[in-house]
């Protein structure tokens, strides 16, 4: 081969190299074209969903301040300031209550003298066992066993029946001493003066228990059944009414509209009523 066609071939060789070697860099700047495209494009995606949580988070936190502020039911108005002589509550008891039904001859033929003593003030109750005996045993038994103690009145009606119930140391109104009985001394005409003590039950005329409401206004209770009679508040009715005008809050889940001004049972301490009493 003559020296040109080497020189010639050797150029050939080279720019062919040459060619290569600009076809792998134009490759690799493709490459890193289409990388730095697919970064970019998951830096977007990524910005988009962050901002995306961002703006679902600050709904969730503004729906979920609105429900702090505006709850499902109607607020309770907060009281000014307690009602006058009432101090505060102690806290729902925790532990269970329970009790035995005593025999009505604990109480029968005799009268008796209750001193309940409340956060806001003692209510002396004078209670029947002539015309109530089963109903006044029971009453004399939870009593003695303390099963009161501390136990709220989670129930103010102030429309169409006018009543404070007390009773129940769960504060739920669903507690029970875990015995019921029948229903004594109803009213024939379901009428309830003021100062009446009487006990609460469920639609099943057996469920007389521990639960019972003093009537602060006349109040009727159409109920084929009645609702037993044991009693009456002799002093402290100005306390019940006192908790009464303060008003009720709005019905919670079980219905109760326990009052505004908040009452509980301290203590309850009987005595039998002496003839001369």
């Amino acid at each position: 081969m003559s020296p040109h066609a080497r020189d010639r071939a050797r150029e050939k060789r080279r720019s062919k190299k040459r060619a290569s070697v600009l076809a792998e860099r134009a490759m690799e700047a493709r490459r890193n074209k289409q990388v730095l495209a697919i970064i970019l494009v998951m830096i977007v995606a990524i910005g988009a969903l962050v901002g995306l949580s961002l703006v679902l988070n600050k709904d969730d936190a503004s729906r979920s301040g609105s429900q702090a502020v505006q709850p499902t039911s109607p607020a309770a108005p907060a009281l000014a300031k307690p009602v006058a002589g009432c101090v505060p509550a102690p806290k729902v008891p925790t532990g269970k209550r329970s009790g035995r039904l005593p025999d009505t001859s604990t109480a029968a033929g005799k009268s008796f003298i209750a001193t309940v003593t409340t956060n806001c003030g003692v209510l002396t109750m004078e209670l029947d066992g002539t015309r109530a005996p089963q109903t006044v045993a029971s009453f004399l038994g939870l009593a003695r066993n303390g099963y009161w103690v501390d136990s709220p009145c989670h129930r103010l009606t102030t429309e169409g029946i006018f009543v404070l119930q007390c009773g129940d140391p769960t504060g739920t109104g669903g507690g029970s001493p875990g015995y019921g009985y029948g229903v004594e001394n109803a009213p024939a005409d379901f009428t309830f003066p003021p100062g009446t003590l009487a006990m609460a039950r469920t639609s099943d005329p057996k469920s007389n228990g521990g639960q019972f409401f003093i009537v602060y206004r006349q109040t009727v209770l159409k109920d084929p059944t009645g609702y037993s009679i044991f009693g009456k508040i002799t002093s402290g009715m100005d306390i019940v009414d006192r908790v009464a005008a303060a008003g009720a809050k709005p019905a919670d889940t079980n219905q109760n509209t326990a009052p505004l001004q908040p009452i509980s049972i301290l203590a309850v301490n009987v005595t039998e009523k002496k003839a001369s009493q």
